[in-house]
């Protein structure tokens, strides 16, 4: 029997889950730096999981898998360990254990271009985790679907992994996380009035440099550097006052100091490891201080490739100046539009 015998599903599972910027605080959300501070803003295009359900019979395969930004479509067989085109999603699908009795047609998109440093990847985890949930009697609350992704990312695929990204995709808003003891966490969602909400998402762009992020060596001999190092060094510290400094900055509706504190975390990115502030990612800074910015971020780790937060003035012309400006600077360089997300995950039938 092949896949179109029944068209009809018995269930359609849909769910949502937003993208992370402005990561003041990374790198001190991981196992080496033991304890951390994570202040970060999730923000539109969302991800987007669609599951189509079917009675197991009426399958020729029990779980198709459509990733459709790469327009790969393939059976998944579960039950093992070897993981193929997608290994993050087969291996989330894996650890979802899907009830024997049905065959899933599941369907994965994003609107953000891959590798663009902003949690994509975990946010993606974290909607297949919530709607694969759907298929089970318990529900998960927003902390175990973080966690549960963390644990497809480390656990499962023995990838290096924070633990911000999966949060923020679960809780949206704007965050302020306290990782007292890896990987344990609590979330305090920022409550600011319209005003505010409006004004710092009116401020905000989002710049992709144009290619995927590729610094996993940097990457490395910065992760050995910190390990040696201990939990407590001065670097650590200093990207840890940010989101302290990121917190205080929004709950005041203060702007500039806001963006004080992306600029010294982004510094601080830059003494781990020089090559964490990649040539492209200095050129749309530069940019962005001369047409009147007053903060800038390179979002996640740092490296090549990946996308910078800035935060514009006052004056909505010059933001579009700006705009203008980085993009002929460089072909490659795209502002993507985003908004403030007020949730996390969203699952619905």
């Amino acid at each position: 029997m092949n896949d179109q015998a029944q068209t009809t599903p018995l269930r359609v599972i849909n769910s949502v889950a937003p993208i992370r910027i402005c990561d003041n605080g990374g790198w001190t959300d991981t196992w080496f730096a033991g304890h951390g501070e994570i202040f970060n803003i999730g923000v539109y295009p969302y991800v987007e999981v669609q599951i189509k359900v079917f009675p197991v019979e009426a399958r020729e395969h029990r779980i198709i898998l459509y990733a459709e930004n790469y327009g790969d479509v393939y059976p998944i067989a579960p039950g093992h360990s070897e993981w193929d085109r997608h290994p993050l999603l087969e291996a989330a699908i894996e650890y979802m254990r899907v009830p024997e009795d049905l065959a899933l047609h599941i369907t994965v998109y994003s609107e953000v271009p891959a590798g663009c440093s902003t949690g994509t990847s975990a946010a993606i985890t974290v909607a297949l985790v919530a709607a694969l949930d759907r298929l089970t009697p318990g529900t998960m609350t927003p902390h175990e679907i973080a966690y549960a992704a963390h644990d497809v990312e480390t656990k499962m695929l023995n990838l290096q992994s924070g633990i911000q990204d999966q949060l923020c995709a679960a809780f949206g808003g704007i965050n302020f996380i306290d990782m007292y003891q890896y990987p344990y966490a609590t979330v305090s969602q920022i409550q600011v009035p319209n005003t505010v909400w409006w004004e710092l998402e009116r401020r905000l762009v989002l710049f992709f440099l144009g290619k995927a992020h590729e610094s996993s060596a940097v990457h490395e001999q910065v992760i050995r550097k910190l390990e040696d190092s201990g939990p407590n060094n001065v670097a650590l510290d200093s990207l840890r006052r940010t989101a302290q400094l990121s917190r205080d900055a929004i709950y005041a509706g203060d702007f500039k100091a806001l963006g004080r504190a992306m600029i010294v975390n982004t510094e601080a990115q830059g003494d781990l490891h020089p090559d964490l502030i990649s040539a492209d990612a200095q050129q749309i800074i530069d940019i962005a201080k001369q047409h009147g910015a007053v903060g800038w971020k390179v979002n996640g780790a740092g490296g090549e490739g990946g996308s910078v937060t800035l935060l514009c003035g006052p004056s909505s012309s010059e933001k579009r100046e700006l705009i203008q400006a980085i993009e002929t600077a460089n072909p490659a360089f795209k502002s993507l539009p985003i908004y403030l997300s007020r949730f996390g995950v969203r699952i619905w039938e």
